[in-house]
């Protein structure tokens, strides 16, 4: 009997303990906030992770955070220029006082966020200390970070007859707003550069057949967001090279391996979309790979493109984690390209990153002097965009933009394969650099006009004929589209404002004589070779036909252009609507082998159903 009842008595003695661990093993949504022990200031971007696993997140802007963890579970709290800080789960509450480390970096920044903390200058360095940040997912994070500028507006032609503009080959901005739209967002307005958007597409414009490596072709048509008004399409073709007759390539990856970039979006991505490049190298071809976190090193020297299965393994060893030293990696990037440069060949350096820099030379000014000193090595420069959530485009665009370069935003393995395979040539191999436009309007014939897009292009008119101006560049066998929205003379003009005569100073109106040309404009293009100093001038006039036989290309080129307006929230959208988008594009689908133009319909329908979401 005795023994009956010590059996009953252990059982409920067992069943209680391990309900007890149950309970304990259950998992308990834990918040709270993340301060400055000294101020009380909220950190804003401060990793929480559950110690042992990748599980984590970060602090929003008020400092707060929310995560799931069990009783328990040890959280790590790390913030670069603090001390690391552990907490026991012990309720749903948690907040946590974190102390400056005295022993800090140099310079710590986190850029993005609105808050900068400059830690007590005790090492030499900034590159000593290394505030290692393990794998987090920061897609929860809305800390992307996006250039102001202002759309361009319509111009007079009697006070400027002249817009110059450097071209631009990107088309980062397009895959960007394709990975909002299809997450079921639309994308913030500074994320839009139309531009970017419509040479997202290539597009049959005829190929240069002289000496030159570019050529000019136009054309004009109704303007289709206002029909009052004429647009034109400045199209340019940059000359083909067969894969197999572009010179060797000399490829640095200069890759980011800190914390931010932990993630199938990120790092996995970038070591996927590698090795679709690797794949295609050639025996002549050779890598190189060096890496950045909290300080940079070389992973790999230079190997010839026959050892792929090497270049392959030191890809796939690739992990993240640490703060980011970008400016350290570039260094480091372009001192191994010049040590290994290939004369007449094909130098460059692919950096993958989210621009998250943070250590050492990290501001958007500090790089771009930084890349300024380093692109007259001879070596060029391809910015290869990652990661959701914490993705800085205004860093990126600066380096592509200042670098000699280009850049696209890899938001998926087939966008990859688009960049680095189907257009090899074209983003890896520059035939002509520095290529800068100005169009000379007639003022017989146009009253006002504006430039679409390029606005974080424009340059000075006296900057067209400067050799030591830098501007874009082409690659082998691409496109590049502009768009000029006209209004011609004697329609009525409501977006050029007057201005009152002046009190103090009378003004003489100049009289402009008409040549009698019946020209609507002229378009001058300066190129380099990539290997001169000097440029050259290509020259063509325009006579605009005033009809609207255009070509399926115009059709859809100016349906992305309306697109983008409408993105934008432009003041010169005019009466441009979703529908017309669908109807105009629907109409420009003849050059669609790979199906890009019948996503970008897609997308359109996409985006007009969140808009009327949203409005609801």
């Amino acid at each position: 009997m005795k023994t009956n009842q010590f059996r009953a008595m252990m059982l409920v003695l067992l069943m209680a303990v391990v309900s007890l661990g149950m309970v304990n093993a259950q998992a308990i949504t834990v918040s709270g906030t993340v301060t400055d022990a000294k101020d009380g200031t909220p950190l804003v971007g401060c990793s929480v992770q559950i110690k042992g696993t990748t599980k984590g997140t970060v602090t929003n802007m008020n400092g707060r955070y929310t995560i799931q963890a069990k009783k328990g579970e040890t959280l790590l709290f790390q913030y670069i220029g603090y001390k690391q800080e552990r907490r026991v789960v012990k309720s749903a509450t948690l907040d946590v006082k974190m102390k400056a480390d005295e022993l800090a970096l140099e310079e710590c920044v986190v850029v993005g966020y609105g808050h900068e903390t400059r830690a007590a200058k005790v090492m030499s360095t900034a590159y000593m200390a290394v505030c290692p940040t393990p794998g987090i997912m920061y897609d929860a994070a809305n800390a992307e970070e996006y250039g102001e500028f202002q759309e361009n507006g319509f111009k007079s032609v009697s006070d400027a007859p002249l817009s110059t503009f450097s071209i631009d080959v990107d088309a980062a901005s397009y895959s960007n707003m394709r990975r909002f739209i299809n997450k079921g967002e639309l994308p913030p307005v500074d994320a839009i550069r139309t531009e970017e958007l419509v040479n997202y597409f290539s597009y049959d414009y005829p190929k240069p057949t002289g000496s030159d490596p570019v050529k000019i072709t136009m054309e004009s048509g109704a303007c289709p967001w206002n029909t009052n008004h004429r647009l034109v399409r400045i199209g340019l073709k940059a000359k083909e090279i067969p894969t197999d007759n572009l010179p060797a390539s000399n490829l640095v990856f200069l890759i980011d391996v800190s914390g931010s970039m932990w993630g199938a979006n990120r790092l996995d991505l970038v070591k996927s979309s590698l090795k679709l490049l690797v794949n295609n190298l050639r025996d002549k071809d050779k890598v190189a790979i060096v890496t950045y976190s909290g300080s940079a090193g070389v992973k790999l020297e230079a190997t010839p493109g026959s050892d792929k299965q090497k270049i392959r393994e030191a890809i796939d060893e690739l992990t993240a984690g640490g703060s980011t030293a970008g400016g350290a990696g570039i260094l480091l990037a372009y001192k191994i390209a010049k040590k290994n440069l290939i004369s007449n060949g094909n130098n460059r350096i692919i950096l993958c990153s989210d621009g998250d820099f943070n250590v050492g030379v990290s501001s958007a000014e500090g790089l771009e002097q930084l890349i300024e000193k380093e692109r007259k090595s001879g070596v060029f420069l391809t910015v290869l965009g990652y990661g959701m959530g914490n993705y800085k485009d205004k860093k990126i665009q600066v380096l592509a933009e200042k670098g000699n370069g280009n850049h696209a935003y890899i938001d998926n393995l087939q966008e990859a394969n688009r960049v680095l395979v189907g257009e090899f040539g074209a983003t890896l191999h520059t035939v002509a650099k520095d290529v800068k436009l100005q169009v000379e309007f007639n003022p017989s014939q146009v009253q006002a006009y504006r430039l679409v897009g390029y606005e974080s292009r424009l340059l000075k008119d006296e900057d067209f004929n400067n050799d030591a101006k830098d501007a874009g560049d082409m690659g082998a066998g691409h496109t590049v589209t502009a768009f000029y929205e006209v209004i011609p003379t004697g329609v009525k003009n409501e977006y050029v404002g007057k201005i009152d005569d002046l009190k103090y100073q009378k003004k003489e109106k100049v009289s402009v004589k008409p040549t009698g040309s019946n020209e609507l404009l002229t378009v001058k293009l300066r190129y380099k070779a990539p290997d001169k100093d000097v440029s050259k001038k290509l020259e063509l006039p325009f006579i605009d036909n005033k009809g609207n036989n255009v070509s399926s290309d115009f059709r859809f080129a100016s349906a992305v252009a309306m697109f983008g307006q409408l993105l934008r929230e432009s003041d010169f959208k005019g009466n441009a609507s979703y529908d017309k988008v669908i109807d105009l594009a629907k109409q420009g689908l003849n050059n669609d082998d790979k199906g890009y133009r019948r996503e970008f319909i897609r997308l359109v329908e996409a985006a007009k159903g969140l808009e009327r979401t949203n409005k609801n």
